[in-house]
């Protein structure tokens, strides 16, 4: 039996012996490590993200030396103290604690703090041997059914590190989000090349080790980081993360699917040591509960798929074919799923519950029916949606039938901006999608993507040779999409501009430019 098939309760009996042992309640640590470190470990920034009415998850990762396997810290656990108060100079407390990292879980810490006031900012810091951390902003969700007036958020994916600069991160920290969503290819996962901007380090990562040393380079970039410090994050991963294409247990290659999970183990590891989730996403094995929803009053309910882990094989002999695919049978299977069974039907009651003003769902892909026209008839990408069409069709048919209020989606995924509709019917959109270009990953030159415009009509806007981020602004009455681009990633600094604007007004499906 494949670890794919183990239910989770199951799953946690044989945790031990995967990594990340010690994140389960009742690990034992050895003794305490020495009281002073003799270098900073905060060289990896601090996060915070998970936001609730009465709390929030604060994260940093000891590692002085981030491109060690070990972060450059010994075996045992060191004591960190965390604070969170009212204002930056921490003049008004709300909260502190003591919580050990240890180096089974990469010494990183994720505190899940309650206790605090919703809607309102919160500034917070740790220490550890003798070293304070930089200070981060937060914030708290709106109380539960609240009126909500406003809600600000910033997105965005792909961050091919050896691509560009990260030149896109300070524009969006300016952009003074209450809440930041990061939709995929948060690392990359391929050897270094001879080419792009900087190196990635090392090889290919199988194992922990290798992925905490990819995660300690992406990291260890200051705009990044900066931009962990600014407002929480809410994570989703795509394929990067653990390797390109692959899709529940089938490697890009073919690798037996036994050997494959074992690597998804330590990638699924390594991705919940650098994130700030909360305890009920730690991985057991290669399971990791990422799928969830976040309540932002009564204005607006966001829901976070998880479109890699519980998917099954791909359609149409897609290790013989590739991504691209003709139409064949398999693809409209309505037995398949992107989403797995349990989340798919987790999303349809989530949604059927919702009695939020808005519904965004954040999710990797373009979400409408994309053909690409090739001399030998239409081609389907058999990696997102287009390879499961029924899936789609039964999301679409519940925001339909169930009268789920004003529903967007937002994607990541192809390094380019889109902007289109999603309908059942040509002309009869449902929903409008957009999504937010790439931080850094190279792109589509526009006219490929003329191209594909013209052979799908719905597709309102593309843009595949800038880089940047999506800023959202929703209000009772209308939501507002920016396509925010800068001029060159290339180079560590650069202006940054809107390329399209939107406007979605509530009650009215389809999207207008504004």
């Amino acid at each position: 039996m494949s670890f794919a098939s183990l239910p989770r309760r199951r799953l946690l009996a044989h945790a031990a012996g995967l990594a990340g042992a010690a994140l389960l309640p009742g690990a034992r640590t050895p003794a305490l490590a020495q009281a002073r470190l003799p270098a900073d470990p905060f060289r990896l920034g601090v996060a915070s993200g998970e936001p609730e009415p009465s709390g929030v998850v604060l994260w940093t990762r000891l590692a002085p030396h981030p491109l060690s396997p070990d972060g450059g810290m010994a075996p045992a656990p060191v004591e960190v103290t965390w604070e969170i108060a009212e204002d930056e100079g921490f003049r008004r407390p709300a909260g502190r604690g003591r919580v050990l990292a240890v180096a089974e879980a990469g010494h990183s810490v994720h505190v899940e703090v309650g206790g605090l006031r919703p809607d309102r900012a919160y500034w917070y810091r740790f220490a550890a041997g003798g070293h304070r951390s930089p200070v981060g902003r937060t914030r708290t969700a709106p109380a539960p059914g609240a009126e909500v007036s406003r809600l600000r958020l910033a997105y965005g994916s792909c961050q091919k590190y050896e691509a560009g600069f990260y030149g896109a991160y300070p524009h969006l920290v300016d952009e003074d989000p209450d809440l930041i969503l990061f939709l995929g290819d948060y690392i990359y996962e391929q050897a270094a090349t001879d080419r792009g901007v900087r190196r990635h380090p090392g090889p290919e990562p199988t194992d922990l080790a290798g992925y905490r040393v990819r995660y300690g380079a992406y990291k260890s970039d200051p705009a990044l980081q900066a931009a962990h410090a600014c407002a929480p994050w809410m994570v989703v991963w795509d394929d990067h993360e653990v390797e390109n294409d692959y899709g529940g247990d089938q490697a890009r290659d073919g690798t037996d699917p036994a050997v494959f999970l074992r690597r998804r183990a330590a990638a699924y590891q390594a991705y919940y040591e650098h994130m700030p989730l909360r305890r009920r996403s730690i991985p057991v094995g290669p399971q990791m509960l990422l799928h969830r929803s976040l309540d932002w009053g009564n204005l607006a309910q966001l829901q976070f798929l998880d479109t890699r882990q519980h998917r099954p094989h791909r359609t149409c002999d897609a290790l013989a074919q590739g991504k691209l695919i003709p139409d064949c049978p398999e693809r409209s299977d309505p037995a398949r799923s992107l989403l797995g069974a349990a989340q798919e039907r987790w999303l349809m009651e989530t949604l059927a519950a919702s009695r939020a003003r808005w519904n965004l769902m954040a999710q990797q892909y373009v979400m409408a029916e994309l053909q690409r026209p090739t001399p030998e008839g239409p081609r389907y990408s058999n990696d997102g949606w287009g390879g499961y069409a029924q899936t789609r069709r039964r999301i679409l048919e519940q925001w339909r039938d169930a009268r789920v209020s004003n529903p967007l989606a937002l994607g990541g995924d192809i390094h380019c901006f889109v902007a289109g509709d999603v309908g059942l019917e040509p002309g009869r959109p449902i929903a409008s999608e957009f999504v937010g270009g790439s931080i850094s990953s190279l792109g589509a030159p526009n006219a490929d993507l003329a191209r594909l415009m013209d052979a799908n009509p719905h597709l309102r806007f593309t843009e595949g040779e800038r880089r940047g981020y999506g800023v959202v602004e929703l209000t009772p009455a209308t939501t507002t999409i920016a396509f925010r681009a800068i001029d060159n990633a290339l180079v560590p600094a650069s202006p940054v501009r809107d390329l399209a604007r939107f406007v979605v007004e509530a009650g009215e499906a389809g999207l207008k430019r504004a």
